[in-house]
Order: structure tokens, then sequence, then C-alpha cells
């Protein structure tokens, strides 16, 4: 039976990875799997591509988590580690915009004024135009606007500025405008 469960302190479980320890990390990977596989659902297509994604996230966080110093939680390096998965999956794959595996929730103005279908539109058109964004653009937005983080957490995440973050996310949004006035037209 193993002495490391889900009471054990994180430092700990990391100082015991650190030196070898398998069953350390196999609690480390249970409680932040839900972490991992959640961003790679936002770029992945397919669950046999999420599911490759999540392990290919913790492979390189095993791989390097010799480097951990600590400076921030383990959950933030993870955070990072997977990150810049997405970001090496996003550059490798070259998806096409009908490919793309990032489905968004789409706020819709009033529910009694548009058609499903045309509510089901619009979301394939604006997973369309996301597809179109750079891998770096795309991750920013995600992370910003879907999952919810903060500029500094993305900032930390993708290793560049706070103000490198806004200025990416500005015109990652500018850019993302524009491909949707292409479809809608400007007006819209």
């Amino acid at each position: 039976m193993s002495r490391f469960n889900a009471t054990t302190p994180e430092p700990e479980l990391v100082a015991a990875a650190q030196k070898g320890g398998g069953q350390a990390f196999a609690e480390l990977v249970n409680r932040h799997k839900r972490l991992a596989l959640s961003l790679a659902a936002r770029f992945a297509p397919s669950r046999g591509e999420i599911d490759d994604l999540g392990q290919e996230i913790f492979l390189k966080a095993y791989r390097e988590l010799p480097g951990f110093r600590g400076e921030s939680s383990f959950a933030t390096w993870l955070w990072t580690v997977a990150v810049s998965c997405c970001l090496d999956y996003l550059r490798k794959a070259k998806r096409s915009p009908a490919a793309g595996g990032l489905e968004l929730p789409l706020e819709l103005p009033d529910d009694s004024k548009i058609s499903a279908f045309e509510a089901a539109d619009m979301r394939d058109s604006l997973n369309q135009a996301m597809a179109k964004l750079s891998p770096a653009d795309r991750l920013v937005i995600t992370m910003l606007e879907l999952e919810g983080e903060s500029v500094e957490t993305v900032a930390q995440a993708a290793n560049v500025s706070k103000i490198g973050v806004r200025v990416r996310a500005h015109r990652a949004r500018g850019k993302l405008r524009a491909l949707l006035e292409d479809v809608y037209g400007a007006d819209s």
C-alpha cells in the first residue's frame, strides 16, 4: 500500500517524486489530471487525441520535474507545462479550420430572437475563426476568455510579461473580430 494519498501535503509529494518516487508522482497525476485534460480538450478534436495530449503533458512534467524549484505552486508549474504541450500540439497539427477541436460556448443575445440553427451556425463560424488564429493567439484567447485565467497566470504559463499577454490578447481579439466580420458583416 502506498504511503501517499489524498491527504499527503503536495510539497511532500513533489519532493518524493523528484527523487524518483513513482507512487508520489502517480498521486500528483491523480490530483491534477482534470486540469491537464480540460486544457487538452480545448485544443484536441477527439477523445483519443485529448487523452494522448494529456499523457504527453504528464510525460513532459515527469521529465522536467527535477527542474521544479517550488517558486510557484505545483499546479501553476504544471499549467505552464500543459500550455507548452498544447502549443506544440497546435504547431504540429497545423489544423484546418474545420478540424479544430475547440468548442466555444457562445453568448447569444436572446434565445427567443434566434433559432437553434442560427446559434449552431454562429458557433461553427466562431470555431472556424478561432482555428485560423496563430497557436499563440488561440492559446491566449482560450486561457483568458474560456478558462477564465488571469493575465498574471497566462503570463507565467506562457513565459511572457503581463503587458505582452494584454497586447497579444488585444491583437487576437481584433483578428477574431475581423474574421467574424468577414462572415457576418461589419454591422452585425
